[in-house]
Formats: structure tokens, C-alpha cells, sequence
């Protein structure tokens, strides 16, 4: 079985969610049409934004039912990021919280979709 190698995001407006992660992640897109968009995250993983008008089956749900994760270095890494992401006008569902695991914050984006930011304790 081949490994997983693509995040998939369905959206319902993929110029809205492209320019939203562009400026959010600071990357631009290395693939683009009008219903699909292809970032590549730092860490080599590609991440598309498919339009749900085009996706075959048609999506059972919205977004914010799972989370993409993005590991820093640190605590104060942490609250650089929610400061970062928060001038960029993302909507914050948690502020920079100490958890169990380590100190995390959640960004949405257009459609709802978790952004998990977080550095191990």
C-alpha cells in the first residue's frame, strides 16, 4: 500500500481559502485552477484546497471535524505564532493554552478547517 502523502481540504471558495493560506503560511501555491489549489507545507507535505462543487463522492461534512497540525519548537514559539496569525486576521477558537501534552492554540480557516498549532511539553 502506498503512504499517505496529500492533505486534501474541501472548501467552497478555493481563491478565498488560497489567499487565506498564502498569507496565513506565507507560501504561495505551486499548482492552481479554478477549483483546486496545491500549497506545499514546509515540512514537504502537500496540502490541496479542492472546491466542493467539483469533489466525486460529494463531501458528507463541513470543516472542523479533524485538525492539521503544525509542531513548533517551543512555548514562546507557540505564542509568536497566535501573535503572527492573529494579525493576519485568522479567527482564533483557542488562545495559547498550557494542555496536557504541551502549549497549543487553534486558528480556523474560511470554512471552519482546525489549525492545530503546538509545542510539545
Amino acid at each position: 500500500m502506498a503512504g499517505s502523502n496529500t492533505i486534501l481540504l474541501y472548501v467552497t471558495n478555493t481563491a478565498t481559502s488560497a489567499r487565506f493560506y498564502a498569507r496565513l503560511l506565507g507560501l504561495e501555491p505551486v499548482e492552481a485552477s479554478p477549483t483546486f489549489v496545491l500549497f506545499v507545507l514546509p515540512s514537504g507535505l502537500p496540502m490541496g484546497l479542492w472546491e466542493t462543487t467539483g469533489v466525486q463522492p460529494a463531501p458528507a461534512s463541513a470543516g472542523g471535524g479533524c485538525e492539521i497540525g503544525f509542531k513548533v519548537e517551543s512555548p514562546e514559539a507557540v505564542d509568536a505564532t497566535h501573535a503572527d496569525w492573529q494579525g493576519k486576521d485568522a479567527a482564533i477558537a483557542m488562545a495559547p493554552t498550557d494542555l496536557d501534552f504541551g502549549r497549543s492554540f487553534v486558528a480556523l480557516d474560511p470554512d471552519g478547517h482546525r489549525l492545530r498549532v503546538y509545542a510539545m511539553a
